[in-house]
């Protein structure tokens, strides 16, 4: 006889099971939106290795130096500390007081923000991992604005991804370390994105974000807000028009007045001098001076910015590479400011390729790109889009790639090597004059300054003496210096391929000993007649 139960599982045993419907894996795309979501994903984590891997290939070759990543690891290791971002690399050099911060050198506040990363490894190289993940975070940002500019043509959105990820700025600037680049990049995006969907809010939002990476940033939403009040103009919904006039007047005006706030008041207030950094004498030797010869005399000023001709190199170069596509947008007007920085300074560090300078640009430009194709007729958009693909992509072959796959980069020179196996031998705790090339590997654990022209008397002095270093303007210099030290109370304990480690054994006077008191009064740095004029030396 069958009982109840068994009758109900002999149905069962009969009827097929219904298999539960599973939410596919992102590898198993099961539609275009999931296939696009892990086409970005993809992009975002390619932009994360180059850069990481550039970066990383630069710290094992011993290419980044105390000068720029060494200031910026002592100065958040200090947030990290809940002390003031102080950097002895920086000041020490520069004869600023012993309580002078990074603040008052440039107006880098977001810097904070990395602090939390240094409880977790406390290492420089904490500073080109957050670069790169910051970077790859304009990834998808990037994919939104070709989104907004090419309804439903999914393929821009992968192609402008890919070339942003790939971008030769980015390039660059993991290259050569960390800088506060690393947040203008993804804040400029999502400001430029935001205000092409028309969520005027939270672009000015991005951009009240954005001025806190740099005084001069403030100059860049102050474009911006020029851009939205003219395309307000054009806008058909009422509601919209009045929005964008609203948030582009109030970057217009808010913007340049942030920028006047912070070099007029915040900076010299933190103990930055008048003028300290003034870079254009060519024109005038201050402010004042340099907006009564651009009335008097306008014609000196495009004549500043094409002389060296490196500087239409550098024009030619940036604009270029994007098959001048940007020259079609508005949006262009962004990067005057930090073009005309550059282009009339008379400091030849600004003028190369090769430098962090241009991943300022980079988001600026390719979103400028990105709104001129759209405007174009199909065959001539396709034309220009392919050259700016090819274009931008042998640059970044060029200047990138190419030395991601090769071995020999990931190698220092002989006498880097040596400098390196020389810092090993330096103690924990004690004070340095390091060399540039390898201060960034003794930040954590000594109190490290620049070895640099002047004497400062450290416990231990690590210089190179085969090749010229930053900041001797001769080889012939350096050498000098350490026959002086020996003279004077320095002992040699390692000299190997130009790799020269000294201790000091006696407290005998120095010849032109000098370290920063209170009163220091800082010294601006003399750049070599040389520097600059290689739009690609490295």
């Amino acid at each position: 006889m069958t009982t109840r139960a068994g009758a109900v599982q002999d149905q069962l045993a009969v009827v097929p099971r219904q298999r539960r419907r599973r939410r596919p894996w992102p590898w198993r795309a099961g539609g275009p939106a999931d296939s696009a979501r892990v086409r970005g994903v993809a992009t975002t984590v390619l932009c994360f290795a180059v850069c990481a891997g550039l970066g990383l290939q630069s710290w094992a070759a011993l290419r980044v130096t105390g000068f720029d990543l060494g200031i910026f690891d002592q100065a958040v290791r200090a947030y990290a500390q809940f002390a003031p971002p102080r950097s002895a690399i920086k000041s020490v050099h520069h004869e600023f007081p012993p309580d002078f911060t990074l603040l008052g050198d440039h107006f880098t506040p977001l810097l904070a923000l990395l602090a939390p990363l240094y409880w977790l490894w406390d290492d420089p190289r904490t500073l080109i991992l957050a670069q790169a993940a910051l970077f790859a975070a304009g990834v998808p940002v990037t994919r939104r604005i070709a989104r907004h500019r090419f309804t439903g043509r999914e393929v821009v959105a992968d192609v402008a991804g890919l070339v942003y990820a790939l971008g030769w700025p980015l390039l660059d600037s993991s290259y050569t370390g960390f800088h506060e680049v690393a947040f203008a990049v993804p804040l400029t995006l999502l400001m430029l994105e935001r205000g092409l969907a028309r969520r005027y809010g939270t672009a000015v939002l991005w951009a009240a974000l954005l001025c806190l990476v740099k005084e001069d940033m403030g100059l860049v939403a102050g474009a911006y807000g020029l851009v939205l009040l003219v395309r307000a103009r054009r806008e058909r919904s009422a509601r919209d028009r009045r929005a964008g006039r609203a948030a582009g007047l109030g970057l217009l005006l808010g913007g340049p007045l942030v920028v006047a706030l912070v070099v007029g008041w915040f900076l010299p207030a933190m103990g930055s001098p008048p003028g300290y950094y003034w870079s254009y004498g060519r024109i005038g030797a201050d402010g004042g001076a340099f907006l009564a010869r651009v009335f008097t005399e306008p014609w000196v000023v495009p004549w500043v910015a094409v002389t060296p001709p490196v500087k239409l190199v550098l024009v030619g170069w940036v604009l270029g590479t994007l098959a001048f596509l940007p020259l079609g947008s508005a949006t262009t007007l962004l990067a005057l400011p930090l073009l005309a920085e550059r282009l009339l300074s008379d400091n030849g560090n600004h003028w190369p390729v090769v430098n962090h300078y241009d991943a300022f640009l980079w988001p600026i430009l390719l979103t400028a790109s990105l709104e001129t194709l759209a405007r174009l007729r199909r065959p001539h958009r396709k034309r220009l889009g392919a050259a700016a693909l090819a274009l931008s992509t042998g640059a970044a072959v060029f200047l990138g790639l190419g030395l991601l796959v090769t071995p020999g980069s990931w190698q220092p020179r002989p006498d880097k090597a040596a400098l390196a196996r020389a810092a090993e031998l330096v103690p924990d705790g004690v004070t340095v004059e390091a060399d540039n090339a390898v201060a960034p590997r003794l930040t954590r654990r000594t109190s490290v300054v620049l070895a640099d022209r002047t004497p400062r008397g450290a416990d231990w002095v690590l210089l190179g003496v085969h090749g010229r270093t930053f900041p001797f303007h001769a080889v012939e210099e350096q050498q000098a210096r350490v026959r002086m030290l020996l003279d004077h109370g320095y002992v040699e304990v390692w000299n190997r391929e130009g790799a020269v480690l000294l201790r000091r054994a006696e407290t005998r006077p120095i010849p032109g000993m000098r370290v920063p008191g209170p009163d220091s009064t800082p010294v601006r740095e003399r750049v070599p007649a040389d520097v600059g004029h290689d739009p690609f030396g490295r």
